[in-house]
């Protein structure tokens, strides 16, 4: 019998908090997944502050990152900041959307202080999880199986997780069967232990090579999950496909402005089909996210961000851009 939810259930979860928006988040003082946890650098004050800019914009959901080597060097220490930040988070009614493996940038991951991010480029200290080298030596399986069953059993009942997005862009470095393969297997272990959040994974490329990795996401996930840094019209082709799921659908990465995919030009439209709407990047600062990924080092601040939707000092780049989104969450006011 599968243990996927049945499209019913997985409308009701969506529902019981109504529309999900916010962004992908990592606190400004961060410039990766090991920097935001490690214990030395895990930046309380600015998580609050930060969660508290969120809140007010209306953004009740926010999709975090967490790595396999913070479970394997400090387990205890990991749950005990996740339960910590999930308290920060729901003071401003916020859910959390957390992220377990990632295929996209560095191979080469290690605890400890993390390098300095090279001046001009976009996310330059950002390492996947668990690295290609893991991904495709299944001898490493049990450590990762215990390190998703580890935190997901920790948390399985808590309100406070609008759920588990269990591996971001899986083949996105070519490593296609190989992540597929492990792609299958996290769906196996995050079912066995049966939490009571939804499971998902997004397809974010629509070719050929891909075929294998989207059926997966596509006929395993709870809760239907997409990125898209097109303009709208491709976009809406995207939606309509997805739409013949018949499940909840969101947006978990969206709004690059130079390439027209824009809050003014997506937000609204999501926000009229009842599409969840997760933009990269939050406040500017070490990921670095506000130059185009293509960004040379010692490029010089666009006058057009990429992404992100404050500055380091958390004034809007666009008081435009914010006064739209308060207008589409509802949170009109300054408090």
């Amino acid at each position: 019998m599968s243990k996927r939810w049945s499209s019913e259930r997985a409308h009701a979860w969506v529902n019981t908090y109504g529309w999900p928006v916010g962004c992908n988040f990592t606190p400004s003082t961060a410039c990766n997944q090991l920097e935001f946890w490690q214990e030395k650098t895990f930046d309380a004050p600015t998580l609050k502050q930060e969660f508290a800019l969120a809140a007010g914009l209306g953004f009740n959901t926010l999709r975090i990152y967490l790595h396999d080597l913070l479970w394997t060097m400090d387990s205890e220490g990991l749950l005990r900041r996740m339960d910590q930040l999930l308290g920060w988070a729901r003071k401003g009614n916020i859910k959390i959307l957390f992220v377990f493996f990632d295929d996209c940038w560095a191979n080469y991951a290690f605890p400890g202080d993390q390098p300095e991010p090279r001046p001009g480029v976009h996310n330059s200290q950002w390492v996947q999880s668990p690295g290609a080298r893991h991904v495709i030596n299944t001898a490493e399986w049990p450590r990762l199986k215990n390190y998703i069953q580890g935190v997901m059993r920790h948390f399985a009942n808590d309100d406070r997780i609008f759920g588990w997005d269990l591996y971001n862009e899986p083949g996105n470095e070519g490593m296609l069967a190989n992540s597929a393969r492990l792609l299958n297997a996290v769906y196996d272990w995050a079912q066995e232990v049966g939490v009571a959040q939804p499971l998902t994974t997004a397809v974010f490329r629509w070719t050929d090579a891909f075929t294998e990795i989207n059926d997966i996401h596509l006929t395993r996930a709870d809760i239907i999950t997409f990125h898209n840094y097109e303009k709208l019209e491709a976009t809406k082709v995207v939606v309509e496909r997805l739409k013949l799921l018949g499940r909840p659908i969101i947006c978990t990465e969206y709004m690059a402005r130079p390439s027209g995919n824009t809050f003014g030009s997506h937000l609204p439209y999501f926000k009229l089909e009842g599409i969840g709407a997760l933009n990269w990047g939050f406040v500017a600062g070490r990921t670095q996210t506000q130059y185009p990924w293509e960004a040379m080092p010692g490029t010089t601040e666009p006058e057009v961000w990429f992404h992100d939707v404050f500055r380091s000092n958390r004034i809007p780049y666009s008081q435009d851009e914010v006064a739209l989104i308060r207008s589409l969450t509802g949170r009109n006011s300054e408090d």
